[in-house]
C-alpha cells in the first residue's frame, strides 16, 4: 500500500496500520451488501470511494481481524446513517429522526427485529450480537450510551436546520462533540484491544477530558476536511463556517483560526497526557493502551482523508427504504 500523507494539521503521533487491511479491503463490502445498506448504484460507488475499511485499519491498527470487522462495520454505518441526517429529506425532519433513533435504540438493547424495521435497524441487531460474543453487557451499556449521545446530535442539527439557527462557538462545539461520533468509536478501542476500563477509572476527571479533548479533534477535523461539500449543501454545522459566521471574518481566516484550535487541542491533550497518574499495575496497562487507541485515532482519521474521495463531490441522497 502506498505510504500515507500527513495533512497539514499538526499531529504528532505516527501512522500506523492493522495487518489485515489487505483482508479487510476484501470483506469491507460483504456486510454492508448482505444487509442491503446501500439503496442504489450511486451509494455504491460513493461508499466504494470514500474507503472507510482504510480509516478502520488506521485507527484500530492493534487489533485482530474479527474485532477490527467489526470497528470496520460500525464505521460503515455511521458514515451511512450521517449521509442520512446530512443530506436526505431527513435533515429537516427532526421528529422523524427521533422515531427512528428510538427504534435503533431498542435494537442495540435486545429488541427483536421485524419485517417492517429498516434495513440499519437489521444491522444494528447483527452488530449487538457480535459485540456480546467479545464484550460484556455493562461494556454494551457503556457503548449504548455514547450512541445515544451520537444520535441525538443528529437530532439537534436536525432542529436547527428547521428553524435557520447559527449556534454561537460555545454552544456549537458543545453539539459537535455529541455529532462527532466519538463517543462511539472511542469505546471501540476497549472492544477491538480487548481493554478492561473500570467504573471508577471513567469516571475520573482525567478520563473525560482525553476523551473530550479527543472528541474536538476529530470532530473539528472533520470540519475542516468537509467545508467545501457541506457549504455546497447548506450544511451551517461545521466549524470553519460558525467561526466565520460568528466573528464576522472571512472563510480564509475561520479556517486558519479553525486549524489553530485544532493544533492547540493537539497540545493540550500531550500536557494532559504528561499528568496522568498512576491507578495500579493492571489499570495503567490497559489505560497506556487506551491512549495509544486515541493517538492511533487522531492520525489515522488524518492519513484518511488524503485517501479518501468522500468530500470532494457533493450528491443528495433519497433515504433508503
Amino acid at each position: 500500500m502506498e505510504k500515507l500523507v500527513s495533512s497539514d494539521l499538526y499531529c504528532p503521533f505516527s501512522s500506523q496500520i492493522n495487518k489485515n487491511i489487505d483482508f479487510l479491503e476484501e470483506y469491507s463490502l460483504e456486510w454492508v451488501l448482505d444487509f442491503n445498506l446501500l439503496a442504489n448504484e450511486s451509494s455504491y460507488q460513493r461508499f466504494c470511494k470514500s474507503k472507510f475499511f482504510l480509516m478502520a485499519a488506521t485507527t484500530y491498527p492493534y487489533c485482530n481481524f474479527q474485532e477490527l470487522k467489526i470497528a470496520n462495520d460500525w464505521l460503515s454505518w455511521l458514515f451511512i446513517w450521517d449521509d442520512q441526517c446530512d443530506l436526505s429529506e431527513l435533515k429537516t425532519k427532526p421528529e422523524s429522526l427521533k422515531a427512528i433513533h428510538k427504534r435503533f435504540l431498542e435494537i442495540l438493547n435486545g429488541a427483536e427485529v421485524t419485517s417492517y424495521d429498516i434495513p440499519l435497524s437489521r444491522a444494528l441487531s447483527n452488530l449487538r450480537e457480535r459485540m456480546l460474543e467479545k464484550a460484556s453487557v455493562k461494556w454494551l451499556n457503556y457503548f449504548i450510551y455514547g450512541f445515544e449521545k451520537y444520535l441525538y446530535g443528529c437530532f439537534e442539527e436536525a432542529n436547527n436546520r428547521v428553524y435557520g439557527i447559527v449556534p454561537d462557538t460555545d454552544t456549537y462545539i458543545a453539539m459537535r462533540r455529541l455529532s462527532a461520533g466519538a463517543d462511539v468509536a472511542l469505546p471501540l478501542i476497549e472492544l477491538c484491544n480487548q481493554l478492561t476500563i473500570p467504573d471508577f477509572l471513567r469516571k475520573q476527571d482525567i478520563f473525560k477530558q482525553l476523551n473530550e479533548i479527543t472528541n474536538n479533534l476529530l470532530g473539528w477535523s472533520n470540519d475542516i476536511f468537509s467545508l467545501s461539500r457541506e457549504l455546497a449543501t447548506g450544511h451551517v454545522h461545521n466549524l470553519v463556517f460558525v467561526l466565520h459566521y460568528q466573528h464576522k471574518i472571512s472563510l480564509e481566516e475561520a479556517i486558519k483560526l479553525a486549524i489553530e484550535m485544532h493544533d492547540n487541542e493537539i497540545r493540550k491533550l500531550i500536557d494532559l497526557e504528561a499528568s496522568v497518574p498512576s491507578f495500579g499495575e493492571e489499570i495503567d496497562a490497559d489505560f497506556t493502551k487506551y491512549i495509544l487507541g486515541i493517538h492511533a485515532w487522531i492520525r489515522g482519521n488524518l492519513d484518511w482523508y488524503s485517501f479518501t474521495a468522500r468530500y470532494k463531490s457533493v450528491e443528495m441522497l433519497e433515504l433508503a427504504k
